[in-house]
């Protein structure tokens, strides 16, 4: 595969953590860097001093790198939820392919212009949602379609987070930056994975979310139905320890467990007295993903039609919650 020159825009501890991994693949250029914060630029620059690497040199926008550099071929948007539409239509339209953090966008809104922005510019966008692009969900998602699990009645997922304390007076509690709480930071996960391993629309959905004293949502409980009629539950609790996550596929012949990252999959079927492990290709993450569609190795797992599907999603979420009453889809 050819060596791809890359920018990262927001250099926080995701950033830090997919960079971990960037910095040893030989496929991969990381050429410069988008930050305001000299806090952030400091723990990048021990990133890859550790690493016996050379740092990229920082920029404090995306505007000013494209001056400096020009455009290199592809951008990993990093940056807090609020900036992530503006970031990707900054890089998609200066002809770069984008990979971009989870949630996509703040609500179904920006996804349609992020849509229509993708299409003008012809370039690649995935959202990086683990699950989406893990060869084990994939996996999953096999198994569903070919009809192992019989027919899928529910699903039924929780995760939990010591995350209200962890993120007291951090961007990720201010709601005009995050777009929402526990739900939509950690919890995405929980939500897309549950909504790609079916792979239908939701048409129905009640929800409840509790603050905890805090100004976003910290503990939540959704259900719902899918447009075949199979129903969900989901349990997030942004106040708990540790961080664990299921997510449990029902069907009338068999049963899928995964995790909202699809960090592994076991299967039981009608006739087994106990889950065994499925065999799925590993992954060194999604920037490995990303690469692969951008070569044309495989078809794009999460395309920003997916990040639509998540908006619209929590769209109903936040609606269902505010009016305490079932929201249905248009």
């Amino acid at each position: 595969m050819a060596k791809t020159s890359v920018i990262i825009v927001g250099t926080g501890g995701m950033a830090r953590h997919h960079m971990s991994v960037m910095v040893t693949m030989t496929n991969t250029h990381i050429c410069g860097l988008v930050e305001v914060s000299e806090a952030q630029r400091q723990l990048t620059r021990d990133l890859f001093e550790s690493r016996g690497k050379k740092c990229p040199a920082f920029y404090n926008t995306i505007g000013a790198l494209l001056k400096a550099q020009g455009a290199p071929d592809a951008a990993f948007i990093n940056t807090p939820h609020k900036f992530h539409m503006e970031n990707a239509r900054d890089c998609l339209k200066a002809g770069m392919d984008v990979l971009l953090e989870k949630p996509m966008v703040i609500n179904a809104g920006e996804a349609r212009r992020l849509i229509k922005i993708r299409d003008q510019s012809k370039k690649l966008l995935v959202v990086a949602f683990p699950g989406s692009l893990s060869p084990a969900v994939k996996k999953a998602k096999q198994m569903i379609s070919s009809g192992t699990l019989g027919r899928v009645t529910s699903v039924s997922a929780y995760v939990h987070q010591h995350w209200k304390a962890a993120t007291t007076g951090q961007w990720r509690q201010d709601p005009e930056i995050s777009g929402g709480g526990f739900l939509f930071d950690t919890g995405s996960h929980m939500v897309n994975t549950v909504v790609d391993l079916i792979d239908q629309d939701v048409v129905q959905v009640c929800a409840l979310m509790d603050n905890s004293g805090t100004r976003v949502d910290i503990n939540s409980t959704v259900s719902g139905r899918f447009r075949d009629g199979a129903m969900f539950s989901l349990a997030a609790a942004g106040d708990s320890m540790h961080c664990t996550s299921e997510v449990t596929v029902i069907g009338d012949q068999g049963i899928l467990q995964t995790g909202i990252w699809g960090e592994r999959l076991l299967f039981k079927a009608i006739k087994d007295s106990a889950f065994s492990e499925v065999k799925y290709p590993k992954s060194k993450g999604v920037w490995e993903q990303f690469l692969k569609v951008r070569a044309g190795k495989q078809a794009n797992p999460c395309p920003p039609e997916v990040g639509l599907r998540f908006a619209r999603l929590m769209d109903m979420i936040r609606k269902s919650d505010s009016t305490k009453a079932t929201v249905k889809s248009r």
